[in-house]
């Protein structure tokens, strides 16, 4: 393995200065509520707009819109419904006898309130809203809270909130970054307080889902977007570049990584990629990107191509091979995987019905991405009866005996057959 272009600044995702501003962020809207939501949202956003996003504003939004832009919008929210539904097809509910008289199972019960977390960022991202609130609707959450910051016009671009509409929030407040999310997660006087939280953000969003954790539910900690295209001697450079930068564009914290066995595509693809930025506007976030965080890695083979994706369990990886179906069956840590040249990760950034809310930092070595089974709880039950109560009780109490658990030793002797009414031993 030989780096022919590796980061060249440090790159942290949380600082200490980012984990302590989050803090106090959370504190003071736990503490004051509405108060401290707006005393943050004029600070950040320079908006003392009122928090809710009423019916009326709503309506007005939404009229402005082309008939063009809503049937684009509402061919994303029936994409991703359609792809979640026929995911939470294959979770099934379990019943069965497991030994005489030993009946158990498990349900699956959708999580009852979901709060919803829509980045504003640089762009109105049209797809972000269903990706995270579609799903929760097919899994049958009654309340979705969707907060987005209102850092268009004064408020949420009007086709972000379309979708949020078709996609099924109940509730939807104009209000970013981590006051948004200590609001969700603990409530406000205006902003209903929920189960769990999902959706991606900015640094400051990552870290307050991480500090509100355990108060509510979180889907993951998804960062600035992360891509690495795997190639060998038959892509195209051209091809392989503008899928870099696609990725490199979300943030100037993206991670876009080129991993690839032939020498000649690494170098071709790096002066296309100099010569795509020169098309860029000089404000994009793709120059910083691909500077300071991009990555060359010249592999020796096919193998230590692989061993390199699943080391770096990126949250896109996008496989330019010719044989991409062999090469699917080595790998296993990653957010998606995109097969073949023309599988273009942006088709699933757009419409094509995968979620693009996807694990960064290597967390896809233990997690996938956002899905509809994110919204669901699978709970257990047992009913013990018959044969099973006497087998059952019998293994429980001599555990308990040896544990030096008299409750627990109680409460299964006293059901067996031949039970004294002394617990001494």
């Amino acid at each position: 393995m030989e780096y022919l272009k590796q980061v060249n600044i440090n790159q942290q995702i949380i600082s200490n200065d980012v984990e302590k501003t989050v803090k106090e962020i959370i504190s003071k809207v736990k503490s004051e509520g509405d108060g401290g939501v707006k005393e943050y949202e004029k600070r950040f956003s320079n908006s003392d707009r009122p928090l809710r996003v009423s019916d009326e504003e709503i309506n007005r939004c939404m009229s402005t819109l082309t008939n063009e832009v809503k049937e684009l919008i509402d061919r994303v929210v029936d994409r991703i419904s359609t792809f979640s539904q026929a995911q939470l097809d294959c979770l099934s509910p379990l019943e069965g006898e497991f030994g005489s008289g030993i009946q158990m199972g498990h349900r699956i019960v959708p999580i009852e309130k979901v709060g919803a977390y829509v980045p504003g960022g640089r762009f109105p991202l049209l797809s972000s809203g269903p990706m995270v609130v579609a799903p929760a609707k097919v899994a049958g959450a009654k309340k979705i809270v969707a907060c987005c910051p209102a850092n268009y016009e004064g408020g949420i671009h009007p086709a972000v909130l379309y979708g949020l509409v078709k996609s099924g929030a109940t509730d939807i407040f104009a209000i970013g970054g981590a006051q948004a999310i200590a609001a969700m997660a603990y409530g406000t006087e205006s902003v209903p307080e929920v189960d769990m939280i999902a959706g991606p953000g900015n640094r400051f969003v990552a870290e307050a889902k991480r500090q509100v954790f355990g108060k509510v539910g979180i889907d993951l900690i998804a960062g600035p977007s992360e891509v690495m295209v795997f190639a060998d001697d038959s892509a195209n450079p051209r091809k392989c570049a503008a899928d870099l930068l696609a990725q490199a564009e979300h943030d100037p914290f993206a991670r876009a990584i080129f991993v690839t066995t032939s020498r000649d595509l690494a170098k071709q693809t790096m002066v296309e990629i100099e010569q795509l930025l020169h098309e860029f506007s000089p404000t994009s976030p793709a120059h910083d990107s691909w500077s300071n965080y991009g990555e060359v890695i010249l592999a020796e083979s096919i193998q230590e191509g692989i061993n390199i994706c699943n080391e770096y369990a990126i949250e896109h990886l996008h496989l330019h091979i010719q044989d991409s179906r062999r090469v699917m069956e080595h790998l296993s840590n990653y957010g998606s995987l995109f097969i073949g040249t023309d599988s273009s990760v942006v088709f699933s950034d757009k419409v094509s019905g995968t979620n693009h809310t996807l694990p960064t930092n290597k967390a896809a070595r233990y997690t996938g991405g956002l899905w509809v089974g994110s919204y669901v709880k699978v709970i257990t039950h047992q009913q013990i009866t018959g044969e099973g109560i006497q087998y059952l009780a019998s293994h429980s109490a001599k555990q308990s005996d040896i544990e030096g658990l008299e409750g627990h030793r109680l409460s299964a002797a006293i059901r067996l057959t031949n039970y004294e009414v002394s617990t001494t031993k």
